[in-house]
């Protein structure tokens, strides 16, 4: 058996074949350790911290690459239930994970039908050997999957994956196997970005949490002792008013007190303020400047909720759906604008694989735009008399033989990468950056639609 070499760094690769005739492959991914990305990663480390936009350029290519690989599970199917799928997260010991592995094969042993009763103790067996790699689960925890997927003809392929640092951490440990593999919480991670304030008030309670994904988290609350509107006997109605307006005032400092502490730490990394409240006490807190200033500057809106406790939080995320839904999107509508822009009044824009990588190749590429929905490879020809071409084509069919368009030669095949990996790579290698556009909104959906998934922008103009 041919086994990769690394314990824990880049692609992990193992293949055999077994007396059944069935292909077995080890594929440990999901953990960034990419070409593209290791070259980012030294040039932004070489001496230097990389810049904001460098880091989320990095990060919007490590959601792609375990996007990609996702959906690579998704489209596996086993004959019964025979795809295993294993959920670890940071703080499991690998022991108890082999010990529970080890007990499921056991069990497996009562599995009636021969052929499933064979993919699932052989699939648990393929988990346990990768286990041996690991002494403690990566950082954000690990997902496992073996089985005997279905190739068609009635052949099956042994497939085993493991993905490392997930985007989020794993919450907890799940053993599952059915006839796919389980990916919706992976999934749901990729969604599951962004941080944002929450701050819910009226004149008598206020409570602060985040909104982390999909996931609110109340931290802190407090209440007032503002007196109603009612005065008390004994007190003027003029001065009853006046400490009122003071204690309103005192509480609005204590609570802007309370959020500062919590947002101003995180707020390099904080997307955006959620306030809500009734009228007029969200409009008062907010007009007083009690907020700190760059808190203040992230306020995406104020909304009417009922409730200034832990439920209010939710309720405030509810009533901010689409601000939520827009903030999101911001930075891809900015890029897509400036975009528009350059085509249409200025000669800053590129668009279509090949004018793009052109201008790749010349440096000439200051952002590159590429659709989050593009699922395309690009092959590499190169004909009997040294022309190089290149082919888009989609990811699901063969490799097509090639004409070349110079001397008419036939090329039978080719060099063959995903098109996404192809094109940062070299944007790497230029100093581009790279922003991944959602499709999500009009011109984001054009840029797939019109452009083929991929347009740049560029320091100057080429004439490409």
């Amino acid at each position: 058996m041919a086994r990769g070499t690394g314990e824990s760094e880049g692609d992990d690769w193992a293949v055999e074949t077994r007396e059944s005739g069935q292909l077995v492959a080890f594929r440990r991914t999901g953990h960034w350790d990419r070409p593209g990305v290791n070259t980012y990663l030294a040039r932004g480390g070489l001496g230097r911290p990389m810049s904001r936009q460098e880091a989320e350029s990095v990060d919007d290519r490590r959601k792609y690459e375990f996007r990609k690989v996702i959906e690579e599970l998704t489209e596996y199917t086993g004959s019964g239930t025979q795809l295993v799928t294993i959920y670890v997260p940071p703080d499991k010991q690998i022991s108890d994970v082999v010990a529970h592995v080890v007990q499921e094969h056991s069990e497996a042993s009562n599995i009636k039908s021969k052929d499933t009763r064979t993919n699932v103790q052989d699939a648990l067996s393929s988990i346990k050997a990768r286990l041996k790699y690991y002494k403690n689960p990566p950082d954000n925890g690990m997902v496992l999957f073996s089985g005997a997927v279905d190739t068609g003809g009635g052949q099956t392929t042994m497939v085993t994956e493991v993905l490392e640092h997930p985007p989020q951490p794993i919450q907890s440990f799940r053993y599952h196997c059915d006839s796919a593999f389980l990916t919706e919480p992976l999934a749901e991670m990729l969604t599951d970005q962004g941080l944002y304030g929450l701050l819910v008030l009226d004149r008598r309670e206020a409570t602060v949490g985040w909104l982390r994904g999909k996931r609110i988290v109340p931290v802190k609350s407090t209440t007032s002792l503002v007196p109603g509107k009612q005065r008390k006997g004994g007190q003027s109605q003029r001065r009853f008013e006046r400490l009122r307006l003071e204690a309103i005032d005192k509480f609005y400092q204590e609570v802007g007190e309370m959020a500062n502490e919590l947002f101003v730490p995180e707020r390099h990394d904080l997307e955006g303020v959620l306030v809500g409240g009734p009228s007029p006490t969200k409009e008062e807190f907010l007009d007083g400047d009690y907020l700190h200033h760059e808190i203040q500057q992230k306020v995406l809106g104020k909304f009417d909720v009922s409730y200034t406790d832990e439920s209010g939080l939710s309720e405030l995320v509810d009533a901010a759906e689409d601000a939520l839904a827009d903030a999101e999107l911001m930075a891809d509508k900015n890029a897509m604008e400036r975009f528009f822009e350059e085509l249409h009044d200025g000669d800053l824009a590129t668009y279509g694989f090949e004018p793009t990588r052109r201008n790749l190749v010349m440096g000439s590429v200051e952002t590159l735009l590429l659709s989050e929905d593009l699922r395309r490879d690009v092959v590499t020809y190169t004909c009997e008399n040294d022309h190089e071409e290149r082919e888009v084509i989609d990811r699901r069919v063969e490799t097509p033989t090639h004409e070349c368009d110079e001397c008419g030669a036939t090329v039978d095949d080719g060099e063959r990468e995903d098109l996404i990996e192809h094109l940062t790579n070299i944007a790497d290698q230029r100093g581009t950056a790279v922003q991944f556009i959602s499709t999500d909104f009009e011109k984001g959906e054009q840029l797939v639609t019109a452009f083929g998934g991929v347009a740049g922008i560029l320091r100057y103009a080429t004439g490409v």
